[in-house]
């Protein structure tokens, strides 16, 4: 039975082209203007996140599709393809044979978030976090964002090197692996007490990170303010959770 999607209309979700159609159907002009000043390029149909989260939820979890979709070289796809494709099913080699086609920050963040959560996390930041090219050490370092909190990825001691790391390398980086460096920081600074008061010191040191975010709204955050405001929001959520039980 093909699988059906509802969204302000119903429609069909299935094999590859029924899934490309659609999206087709559901992109629209303004979208594509706003995803292209986040410098995503065509070919590209401009569907919202909010549509592209419903059909990933019905679909759930479907690898083939997923390299279909990555095949196709459409960016919604690719974006879409990210979202139901299956982390233990990922190998190195297919890791690094997507990242060959990350053109933009969006599928660099979005492909750092899903090989964060593969068995090869580790092994494949550690690969692109040192290549000079932008896109490559964005998903290395967007790894590293999305994982330094995990005992089971880093220890403390790799945790301060990287951090040492970041503070002698972040002013001279290509402009969005600074955006994840900076986002590193501040996950950096959520695992451990002593660890976020290095993490704070450093972040004073180096200033202000200068990111160019072109014609958006974007801003790279403040490490220290980002960090208390995490903080703060953890406390009242573990309060109301505390209240409730």
């Amino acid at each position: 039975m093909p699988r059906t999607v509802r969204n302000h209309q119903s429609f069909e979700v299935s094999g590859l082209s029924q899934v490309l159609a659609q999206l087709e159907e559901q992109g629209t002009s303004q979208n594509r203007k706003i995803y292209g000043r986040h410098g995503a390029a065509e070919p590209m149909f401009g569907v919202s996140y909010a549509v592209l989260n419903k059909i990933a939820k019905e679909i759930k979890t479907d690898h083939e599709l997923a390299e279909q979709l990555w095949d196709s070289g459409n960016h919604d796809a690719r974006v879409l393809a990210l979202k139901v494709a299956d982390p233990s099913s990922m190998t190195v080699p297919q890791a690094r044979c997507w990242l060959e086609g990350v053109d933009n920050y969006i599928l660099a963040e979005a492909l750092g978030g899903f090989c964060a959560r593969t068995p090869h996390a580790r092994a494949l930041s550690d690969s692109w976090r040192d290549v000079p090219a932008e896109w490559p050490a964005s998903v290395g370092w967007s790894i590293v964002a999305c994982t330094a909190e995990d005992a089971d990825v880093w220890s403390l001691p790799e945790l301060y090197d990287l951090l040492s790391r970041i503070e002698a390398e972040i002013a001279r980086r290509p402009n969005r692996v600074r955006h994840e460096m900076n986002g590193a920081m501040i996950v950096m600074a959520l695992r451990d007490t002593e660890l976020r008061s290095a993490v704070l010191a450093a972040a004073e040191r180096i200033g202000p990170v200068q990111v160019d975010h072109g014609q958006t709204g974007c801003k790279t955050p403040e490490v220290s303010d980002y960090v208390q405001r995490t903080l703060a929001h953890r406390a009242r959520r573990a309060e109301r959770a505390e209240t409730a039980s």
